[in-house]
């Protein structure tokens, strides 16, 4: 099992209610971590449309939990 931080970002933040929070988890990878944070806070973002970063660096969603990281989920943005 690995805690981890969650940060949510823009429209992720809105769905979730919450900037961040700490969770165990016993999913083997950054994608089943997604699915599960996505089935309790009624996410609908397919993964395959979102980027995810460990410690502040981009990572690969096949790419192992690791006790005490920091996880971001962050979804397209539109600008101009």
């Amino acid at each position: 099992m690995a805690s981890v931080r969650l940060l949510y970002f823009a429209s992720l933040r809105e769905a979730a209610g919450r900037e961040a929070e700490t969770v165990d988890s016993t999913a083997p990878d950054l994608a089943g971590l997604y699915a599960e944070v996505a089935a309790r806070h009624g996410l609908h973002w397919p993964r395959e449309r979102l980027r995810v970063a460990v410690d502040g660096a981009f990572a690969r969603w096949d790419d192992g939990l690791r006790d005490g990281s920091e996880v971001a989920f962050i979804p397209p943005v539109s600008g101009g």
